[in-house]
C-alpha cells in the first residue's frame, strides 16, 4: 500500500474508482483499532486496543508507586493478592474482600454462598443484567441458581415491583448502573426504597457493582456508604480502572471465607496473579480519583453531542441518558450499524480524530446506538471540538450536511 493511501485509510482499488469486497465483522474490527490507535484525539484509549509492550510499559513505569517491588511474588492468593483484597474492603466499608479472575466467577461464587445461606436458590434480577446477557446463562447452567425477572423495564426495579414480585426470592441482584439499558441509576432514595423492600422480603441485597466506582457523582455518597446498602458487592478492576483482568467480592467475612473455598473449587486458584493484581492496585491509585472528573465532562460531551448533530441536520438524535449517570452513556442515530460504523472508520482513518471508540449495535430499522466512554484523553475535549468532530462525522455520512 502506498503512503498516501495508508495516510487515507483506503485502498488503491478503491481510490481508482474500482469496486471491492466488504469488509468482514473482523477487517472491520481490526481496522477501526488500527484506525483508533494512529488518532491524535479521542474521547477514551481502551487498553484493549493497546500493544503487549505499550501495556508491559505502562506496568512497570507504575508498579513501584503502588508496592514494593523487591517483595516477593504472591502464591496462591496472598501476598500482594491480600494487599488487594484489604484496599477494597476499605473503600468500600466492609469486612473484607476476596479476588477472583474474573467477576463472571466471582458473582457466581457469592450468590451460590448466599443461596446456602437463605435456602432459596432463586435471584431476582433485572433481565438486561450481564449474568443474564453476556455470561451463557451460567447462573443456571453452573452454579444452580434460578433466574427471575422482576421487571422488563429499561432501568432498575422499582420498591413497589420487587415488593409485589408474586414468587419468593434468595436474593436480589442490582447492577450499579445498568449498562445495557444506557448506564442508567436510580435516585439515591429509590436504591434505599429498593433495598429496604427486599429486606421486608427476607432477602439478601447483592450489587452487580462493575462500574459502582463511578456512581459516587451520581448519588452525591462516598463509595463506603452506597456499598453499606448491600449484603455483598461485587466490583471488577478493568471497566472502569484500566486493570488487566480481575474483580472481587466484598462483603461479611464469614460470606468471604466461603467463597475463598468456592474459589478454589471453581479453578480460580491461580498460583500467580501479580500482573493483574499490579494493574488494579495502580487503578485505584490513578484512575479512581479521577472518575468524577470524567463523570462531569460526559456531560458536557453529552449535550455538545446532541448539540452537534441537531446543528449538522440530522433528523433525529438521541443521548440516553439525556444527562449522563456516570462517564458512559448511548447515543442513537437514524442510520444503519454498517452506515455508521464506516462513517466514523473514515473519519478516524482521515483526520486522526476519533468520537466513537465502540461499534453500533441495531436499535431497530433503520435505527442504531452505541455506547460513548469519557475518560482522560477526553477531558482536553471543548465543546466546540466535541461539535466539530460531530460536523467532521456527518460529512461522511450518506446525504452528508443537510442544513
Amino acid at each position: 500500500m502506498s503512503d498516501t493511501a495508508a495516510e487515507s485509510g483506503t485502498e488503491p482499488a478503491e481510490q481508482a474508482g474500482e469496486e471491492t469486497a466488504p469488509l468482514s465483522p473482523e477487517e472491520r474490527f481490526e481496522r477501526r483499532a488500527a484506525a483508533w490507535k494512529a488518532a491524535e484525539r479521542v474521547l477514551w484509549r481502551p487498553g484493549y486496543q493497546q500493544t503487549l509492550r505499550e501495556r508491559l510499559t505502562w506496568l512497570s513505569e507504575a508498579a513501584e508507586s503502588v508496592c514494593d517491588l523487591d517483595g516477593r511474588v504472591d502464591m496462591y492468593g496472598d501476598g500482594l493478592v491480600e494487599t488487594l483484597e484489604e484496599r477494597v474492603a476499605e473503600l468500600l466499608g466492609m469486612e473484607a474482600a476476596v479476588f477472583f479472575p474474573t467477576g463472571t466467577m466471582a458473582q457466581q461464587v457469592a450468590l451460590r454462598c448466599w443461596a446456602g445461606r437463605t435456602g432459596d436458590a432463586t435471584v431476582a434480577l433485572h433481565p438486561l443484567n450481564h449474568p443474564e446477557v453476556h455470561e451463557r446463562h451460567a447462573f443456571s447452567q453452573v452454579s444452580g441458581l434460578r433466574p427471575v425477572h422482576v421487571t422488563d423495564a429499561p432501568r432498575l426495579p422499582t420498591a413497589e415491583e420487587v415488593r409485589d414480585f408474586p414468587e419468593p426470592f434468595g436474593a436480589l441482584l442490582l447492577e450499579l448502573p445498568l449498562r445495557d439499558a444506557g448506564f442508567v441509576l436510580p435516585s439515591w432514595e429509590e436504591l434505599t426504597e429498593v433495598v429496604e423492600a427486599a429486606r421486608e422480603r427476607d432477602a439478601v441485597v447483592h450489587f452487580d457493582g462493575a462500574r459502582l466506582w463511578e456512581c459516587t457523582p451520581h448519588f452525591g455518597r462516598p463509595l463506603d456508604e452506597i456499598a453499606g446498602l448491600a449484603d455483598s458487592v461485587y466490583v471488577s478492576f478493568y471497566k472502569s480502572l484500566g486493570g488487566f483482568g480481575g474483580a472481587a467480592v466484598a462483603g461479611p467475612r464469614t460470606l468471604v471465607d466461603e467463597a475463598k473455598t468456592w474459589r478454589h473449587r471453581y479453578g480460580g486458584m491461580i498460583i500467580q496473579q501479580f500482573p493483574t493484581v499490579l494493574s488494579a492496585l495502580i487503578g485505584l491509585e490513578r484512575e479512581l480519583p479521577r472518575l468524577p472528573e470524567y463523570v462531569a465532562h460526559a456531560r458536557v460531551v453529552a449535550g455538545a453531542l446532541r448539540e452537534g448533530f441537531t446543528e449538522a441536520g440530522v433528523p433525529w438524535v438521541r443521548v440516553h441518558p439525556e444527562e449522563p449517570h456516570t462517564h458512559q452513556f448511548q447515543i442513537w442515530l437514524p442510520y444503519e450499524p454498517d452506515v455508521l460504523g464506516d462513517a466514523g472508520l473514515r473519519q478516524t482513518e482521515e483526520t486522526r480524530t476519533g468520537l466513537f471508540a465502540q461499534g453500533w449495535a441495531r436499535g431497530g430499522p433503520g435505527l442504531a446506538y452505541t455506547e460513548i466512554t469519557v475518560a482522560g484523553p477526553g477531558l482536553e475535549w471543548t465543546a466546540d471540538d466535541v461539535k466539530a468532530a460531530v460536523r467532521a462525522f456527518v460529512e461522511r455520512l450518506p446525504g452528508g450536511i443537510t442544513e
